[in-house]
């Protein structure tokens, strides 16, 4: 039953989910060599600073950190970059970012990259889990436990997925999954 406000009328009421600790998005699907992913904008296990956060919740303008990454297969034809929270209370997590098509050649993408602007030929963003096409910063229930913000370096073995910028994260990764020669991953956190 939805909770009701003094007029009678349902009121939305973030219940935060102190309960649970979801696994770790990786550690169920077969495993693949890794790489180093680092960032001068985050850390790993450390809070993101609030400017990176959704512009709703923290007054920020949702701009994707500064990330780098080197020591990837010689074999790799293209990179996936992606940012998932498992910590959102969906039963599913919550997908922030997901951008493909990123050629060999790129090892950085400066901080704000998942706005769009100069992207290589050939990359794309696909829909987040709000439905825009750009990274969405991270907006946690308000006193909810901090959440883990999981990006990730996704190193492929072709030049370029079957994917459109309108199939959802999760079909991309399905797909991905069976072309993934390594991978790189950073979880900062993030709380309000």
């Amino acid at each position: 039953m939805a909770a009701k406000d003094e007029t009678g009328n349902a009121k939305h009421m973030a219940m935060p989910h102190h309960h649970c600790i979801p696994p770790d998005p990786y550690a169920y699907l077969p495993q693949v060599s890794s790489f180093v992913l680092d960032s001068n904008d985050a850390r790993d296990g450390e809070p993101l600073d609030p400017k990176f956060a959704h512009s709703w919740s923290a007054g920020s303008r949702d701009n994707s950190p500064e990330l780098h990454w080197s020591g990837f297969p010689k074999e790799t034809c293209s990179f996936v970059v992606t940012c998932y929270d498992p910590d959102a209370a969906t039963g599913s997590g919550f997908w922030h970012w997901m951008l493909v098509g990123l050629p060999p050649t790129t090892v950085a993408l400066a901080r704000g990259a998942g706005n769009g602007g100069d992207l290589p030929k050939g990359a794309f963003h696909i829909r987040n889990d709000l439905g825009g096409k750009a990274f969405l910063g991270p907006a946690p229930p308000k006193g909810d436990r901090s959440h883990r913000y999981v990006f990730a370096v996704h190193a492929l073995d072709v030049a370029a997925l079957d994917v459109t910028e309108d199939m959802s994260p999760a079909f991309v990764g399905f797909n991905m999954g069976y072309h993934t020669l390594a991978r790189a991953v950073m979880r900062p956190t993030f709380a309000l």
